[in-house]
C-alpha cells in the first residue's frame, strides 16, 4: 500500500503534463517571425532559418542537455539571426513568443482544469518546474494563455537557472521559493527519468502522469517503472480521487 500524506503544494511539469503541443513546425514559426524583419542581408528564407535553428537545437542545445545544462532561447536567437544577418524589429521576448506560438501551438491536457480548480478549492498550493529552453516569461505566458485563471505561485524554467531536472538543485529551489519541506510537496510529471527520479531524490512524493496522447518529442518505448513509492495515473481525475481518500 502506498504511503503518502496530503500535500500543502503540488508542483507540476509543463510539457505533456499540463499541456500538449502540436508537432513542431519551425518553418511555420519562422514565416511569422520574418514578417517583422527590417533587414535581411543574406536573403534568408523561413526554411533556411528553421533548418539552422533545428541544427543548433539538435547539436549545441542537446549537447548541453546531455550534461544537465540548459541553453536559453534568447542566446540561441542571438546566434541564429545575427549569423544569418537578419534583424527583427521586436524584443527577444516577443520574437520567442511569436516563434513558439506558431511553431507548436499548445492545448490543455484533458481534465487538468478540473484538477487545478479542485486544488484551489481545497487550499492546496500549486507551482511549475519545467525543463525548457524558452524563457521563464514565455513559459508563464503560455501557461496562462492555455490555463487561464490558474493559481500557480511560480514557474521555474530551467533556462533561467542553468541546470535541468533531475538535478536536485532545481527541485530544492522550488521548495525554497515555496517555503516548504520536501515532505509537504508532491511533484507531477510525465517523465520517469526527469520528473519522478528528480522529485524522489529530494524526498518529494512523485506522481507519474502517463497520458494516452502521443508525445512527439519523446522516443517511443515504455518507461521503466520506479521501484519506490509513487502514484501512477493515466487520467487527471485519478489525482482528485487519490486526494479525496486522504
Amino acid at each position: 500500500m502506498l504511503k503518502y500524506s496530503k500535500p500543502k503544494m503540488i508542483i507540476f511539469d509543463y510539457g505533456h503534463t499540463l499541456v500538449y503541443e502540436d508537432k513542431w513546425d519551425g518553418t511555420r514559426g519562422m514565416e511569422v517571425v520574418l514578417k517583422h524583419a527590417v533587414s535581411n542581408k543574406s536573403g534568408a528564407t523561413a526554411e533556411q532559418l528553421a533548418a539552422l535553428s533545428n541544427n543548433l537545437f539538435g547539436v549545441t542545445t542537446q549537447m548541453a542537455r546531455k550534461h544537465g545544462v540548459e541553453a536559453h532561447e534568447h542566446k540561441v536567437q542571438n546566434l541564429l539571426y545575427e549569423y544569418m544577418q537578419v534583424k527583427i524589429d521586436l524584443s527577444p521576448d516577443k520574437i520567442e513568443k511569436i516563434y513558439w506560438d506558431n511553431a507548436a501551438p499548445a492545448h490543455a491536457m484533458p481534465h487538468i482544469g478540473e484538477v487545478l480548480d479542485y486544488l484551489r478549492l481545497v487550499g492546496i498550493r500549486t507551482a511549475v518546474i519545467s525543463n525548457i529552453s524558452f524563457s521563464g516569461a514565455a513559459l508563464r505566458q503560455r501557461i496562462d494563455s492555455v490555463l487561464p485563471g490558474n493559481s500557480f505561485e511560480f514557474a521555474v524554467a530551467s533556462s533561467e537557472y542553468v541546470v535541468r531536472k533531475p538535478n536536485k538543485m532545481i527541485f530544492e529551489l522550488a521548495l525554497r521559493k515555496a517555503g516548504l519541506d520536501a515532505a509537504d510537496a508532491w511533484y507531477c510529471g510525465d517523465s520517469v527519468d526527469y520528473d519522478i527520479i528528480g522529485a524522489h531524490s529530494v524526498g518529494i512524493f512523485p506522481v507519474w502522469y502517463e497520458s494516452e496522447i502521443e508525445c512527439w518529442y519523446r522516443e517511443r518505448g515504455g518507461q521503466i517503472k520506479p521501484d519506490y513509492d509513487h502514484l501512477h495515473i493515466r487520467d487527471w481525475r485519478e489525482l482528485i480521487e487519490a486526494l479525496q481518500k486522504l
